[in-house]
């Protein structure tokens, strides 16, 4: 079964990367590229992805003439964005979830746990027609 993990962060966050220690950059790397090497060989792995900054997300609604209308978003008010995501192919919803945790404990600076959320969704199947 696939499922999509999901990672969030806020802009203020975000921001905070750039005042951690290299070294506390260099293990939340090489934690999650861990985590990434060792679905690669279980053959969980679909894909994985950090995303860019905030600042460099768009937010696309058709027009009324079914023109994109493009606008620079997520906006300020918005509390969470999109931080990067798993696309994982496991046997059961157990599995799905304890990698999620393993995720969720991804070091911070210091080395402390962040136990940051990880949302997990299924991939739906399209209902036959």
């Amino acid at each position: 079964m696939k499922y999509m993990l999901l990672i969030h962060g806020n802009a203020e966050g975000w921001h905070e990367l750039e005042e951690w220690p290299a070294e506390d950059l260099q293990a939340m790397f090489a934690f999650m590229h861990g985590i990434n090497r060792d679905l690669e060989a279980s053959g969980e792995l679909l894909d994985a992805q950090g995303l860019a900054g905030p600042e460099q997300a768009k937010t696309v609604r058709a027009g009324e003439d079914g023109e994109p209308v493009v606008t620079d978003g997520p906006f300020s008010e918005t509390k969470e964005v999109l931080a990067g995501y798993w696309l994982i192919d496991v046997p059961t919803q157990e599995r799905a979830l304890e990698i999620a945790a393993r995720i969720s404990a991804t070091p911070g600076p210091g080395g402390i746990l962040i136990n940051q959320p990880v949302e997990v969704h299924p991939i739906g199947q399209a209902p036959e027609v």
